[in-house]
């Protein structure tokens, strides 16, 4: 059997229906943008593999920084002990985040970052003696596939199996333009029914939904609302986090700064499963005690892996360069030329750019599902195309790693043009 074959017989994909999908793509090797299968034919990463690697595939920076880990220290228990890798890039977190976020906490993916936020969200009050129990969240929102985070997410075919199995949670309208009072006038409707515990929210984009967009101004607004009502404020920037936007954080761009905040996916460059949430320090002094059970009881095996931290200390020192900063703005710039040949395109009804992130939708007639057949097609073409992209129904979003070239950016334009009058 080849590997395909294998595979079929062996594995379980994520999002996947194995009866009705095309069979998976054996990928044999990664270098910067690109992708070979198995029969060598090469594919441009435009999307990072699930927006994780920014910094290319066999990033040889990285793969040293591994390399020199794993042969001093490849793991030890984050329980009662600790060791510098952890220290130091905690230090360099602590450095870049807002200000008012002074603990960091380790998990293994954004799922369980975005779990560990709302069990301390919960806990936070219950720790002072106070009953709050609903969280508040965005519409089509998505939050991960463990269950507080599937409770926040608002995509239902996610989450449909599972319902009345759930924590509390009300959804509020994302405040896309000339939608912004309802937005606030309906997080403060909730605020005053229910007992909140937290407001969780992906800060300025709406990855899974479709990179949804909305401004700055008015996620300040919502996180001032909260503040005025004692509601914990939780920025999920696992998708966001380390340079997409065109800001280190897309929390950057905000006045208004959250108790808490979720990363993972490019935390590593796209290497090792790692995640983090971050807190003020009044979240941790809620959980410090002489009473044990006001402790958090939440850890994973590999908390705080060290080979973990080395790649994301090896992934902020690329980050942090003048060369990678001139990469996010020369893709950024690229977007927005793209943008304007496509603002006329009569089967494109809007475009949205933000840092590397480029979105746009197509004229439909009906509308289009997540998983459907506008979206198999538009796939299918682009993987016969050679640009690996993923669409969200009639959406087409880009979002590449940072070292893409511009010959490389170039050809995802033209077969993206190329679909809007072929699909």
């Amino acid at each position: 059997m080849n590997l395909v074959e294998k595979d079929s017989q062996y594995l379980w994909h994520p999002y996947t229906q194995h009866k009705t999908a095309a069979l998976p793509i054996a990928i044999k090797r990664g270098e910067g943008a690109l992708l070979w299968d198995e029969n060598n034919k090469e594919y441009i990463d435009a999307i990072a593999s699930w927006w994780v690697n920014p910094f290319g595939h066999s990033n040889k920076f990285i793969a040293d920084a591994i390399y020199k880990q794993l042969t001093t220290l490849e793991h030890v228990l984050f329980g009662g002990f600790t060791h510098e890798p952890a220290v130091v890039l905690a230090e360099k977190l602590i450095e870049i985040l807002p200000k008012n976020q002074q603990k960091i906490f380790f998990s293994d993916n954004g799922s369980t970052a975005v779990e560990v936020a709302i069990k301390v969200a919960l806990q936070y009050f219950f720790n002072r003696g106070e009953t709050r129990t609903t969280i508040i969240a965005f519409e089509n929102a998505f939050h991960g596939d463990t269950f507080a985070a599937m409770a926040a997410s608002g995509i239902s075919f996610y989450t449909q199996a599972f319902q009345g199995m759930f924590i509390d949670v009300v959804r509020i309208p994302v405040p896309v333009k000339g939608q912004e009072q309802q937005s606030f006038d309906a997080l403060k409707e909730v605020i005053k029914n229910k007992k909140c515990a937290g407001f969780i929210f992906e800060p300025l984009v709406q990855g899974a939904a479709g990179m949804v967009m909305y401004e700055p101004t008015a996620l300040d607004e919502l996180i001032k609302i909260c503040q005025e009502n004692n509601v914990l404020t939780i920025a999920d920037e696992v998708m966001t986090g380390f340079g997409k936007t065109g800001k280190t954080f897309a929390m950057d761009y905000a006045k208004q700064k959250p108790d808490m905040m979720c990363l993972s996916k490019a935390l590593t460059g796209g290497t090792i499963p790692m995640a983090i949430t971050t807190f003020t320090q009044e979240i941790f002094e809620a959980f410090y005690d002489d009473d044990i059970n006001k402790a958090l009881f939440h850890g994973h095996t590999f908390t705080a892996n060290p080979t973990g931290c080395a790649a994301a200390l090896a992934s902020l020192e690329l980050l942090q360069t003048n060369e990678m900063q001139l990469n996010i703005a020369r893709v950024n710039e690229s977007h927005l030329k793209f943008q304007k040949q496509l603002v006329n395109h009569p089967k494109v009804t809007t475009t949205r750019v933000l840092g590397v992130i480029f979105a746009l939708e197509i004229k439909t007639d009906t509308d289009a599902s997540y998983y459907g057949s506008l979206r198999n097609k538009l796939y299918d073409f682009f993987i016969e195309n050679g640009v690996i992209l993923r669409p969200v129904g009639n959406i087409v979003y880009i979002l590449p790693p940072y070292i893409m070239t511009n010959e490389q950016l170039q050809k995802v334009y033209q077969v993206v043009e190329n679909a809007l009058e072929t699909v």
